[in-house]
């Protein structure tokens, strides 16, 4: 059992740095998960941490002691891969055994360490097929059962998730999350999703162009975003140039010419300064009320059904476009109106220039 992991790396490659000086402590039995886009340097940093790539500059600490010079296999993880991994000519049991063989366990210790794994991600009575009889959830639960086989000190995955379809992704989330609880791993973990990031996670770290642009609580993550990077990746899909006209507390009152939005100010803005409301599409209500602060009229130009929601699109006076979730349709031409709560709009920097 570890008591943390803490870290700072520098990688680049030739004149391009892909990670820059990304520093974080990982406390035992936590869960922590690298968010961001494609190109962002989160695999970068797990490859890294796990001595399959060494930094450009810094240094990786163990409990106190530094690991970076140690190869891979001597730093104690376990790693799962996105494509798997598996060896295609070895067995179920085989595969989960191969980190255990290579650190010299015999025979007798091998049975039942395999068996407990494969109990572990239920996968009892397949030991003897190989990957390619297995479907792609399967396959992944033995790259985790051979992953873990090991005891490792840190679990790392890498988008384990991403090749599978909807509904394995929702199972394998489930057992990821249960085998982290049950085991008492310190897991970190790689995604471009934000569900998953927010399932699973008990700090998230959003990365972008190599850098940590905000890091905490999956709550906080989510409601409370510092840049418009982080918003908009969160899915704050409506956003509107505004001037900030009022701090009162915690909110902010930002106008444009044909709206005036009232929200959560979680950077510190001064009156006069230029800035952006956010609000997520889920959080829009039709309103009963005129138009007013934070209630907006316009013409429905586009609707979709989403099961057991509506999408629509509502352009308002001003040319400007309100993306809403409803529970019930509006047909295309008509006139609605809408409520963006002043709890669910958050209002940003401008200067940020992220979306």
């Amino acid at each position: 059992m570890i008591t943390s992991l803490a870290f700072r790396l520098t990688k680049r490659f030739g004149a391009k740095t892909v990670l820059d000086d990304l520093a974080l402590e990982v406390r035992g039995r936590e869960f922590v998960t690298f968010l961001g886009p494609s190109g962002c340097g989160k695999s970068t940093a797990l490859n890294l941490l796990a001595g399959l790539l060494q930094p450009t500059v810094g240094e990786i600490r163990l409990d106190g002691a530094r690991i970076d010079g140690l190869p891979p296999e001597r730093r104690g993880f376990g790693m799962v891969f996105q494509n798997y991994a598996l060896f295609p000519h070895l067995t179920v049991g085989a595969n989960v055994a191969f980190g255990l063989a290579i650190r010299g366990l015999g025979k007798v210790e091998l049975a039942p360490r395999v068996r407990r794994m494969l109990e572990l991600v239920r996968l009892t009575g397949l030991e003897d097929r190989y990957p390619g009889q297995l479907s792609g959830g399967q396959q992944q639960r033995v790259a985790i059962a051979r992953a873990l086989a090991v005891e490792p000190r840190v679990l790392l995955l890498d988008e384990p998730l991403s090749n599978l379809d909807a509904k394995l992704r929702l199972e394998m989330r489930g057992e990821i999350k249960r085998l982290h609880g049950e085991l008492g791993l310190t897991s970190i973990y790689v995604t471009h999703d934000q569900t998953e990031a927010l399932s699973l996670s008990d700090r998230v770290v959003v990365l972008r162009d190599g850098r940590v642009v905000q890091a905490g609580a999956p709550a906080e993550i989510h409601d409370r975003p510092r840049t418009l990077f982080v918003a908009d990746f969160m899915g704050y899909r409506n956003a509107f140039p505004v001037t900030v006209s009022a701090a009162e507390g915690d909110m902010v009152v930002g106008r444009a010419p044909d709206i005036t939005l009232r929200g959560l100010g979680v950077v510190a803005l001064a009156s006069g300064t230029a800035a952006v409301a956010v609000v997520r599409p889920e959080d829009v209500e039709v309103a009963a009320e005129p138009p007013g602060t934070n209630v907006v009229r316009g013409t429905v130009r586009f609707t979709e059904y989403l099961g057991r929601e509506h999408g629509v699109e509502v352009v308002l006076g001003g040319g400007q476009t309100v993306t809403a979730r409803l529970p019930h349709p509006a047909a295309v031409g008509s006139a609605l109106t809408l409520r963006l709560p002043p709890e669910r709009v958050v209002i940003l920097p401008a200067e940020d220039g992220a979306r």
